[in-house]
């Protein structure tokens, strides 16, 4: 379960393990600092900036809470 998050900001690319049973509502960009948080009606940080939503949102097809 595995994500590439894309900084909005500088562009940086980093693959993260998303966590199976719960959302990431903040991520620090490790190249520019940015401190990212998901995007007006998404649930989580992988739903936002990811290649692949969150596992919760994969399994129900509705957003975590």
């Amino acid at each position: 379960m595995q994500s590439t998050v894309t900084c909005p900001f500088c562009g940086h690319r980093s693959i993260e393990q998303m966590p199976t049973n719960s959302c990431l509502f903040f991520y620090d960009c490790p190249a520019c600092g940015a401190w990212l948080q998901p995007k007006e009606g998404d649930c989580c940080v992988f739903c936002s900036y990811g290649t692949v939503p969150c596992p919760p949102k994969q399994q129900e097809g509705s957003c975590c809470h």
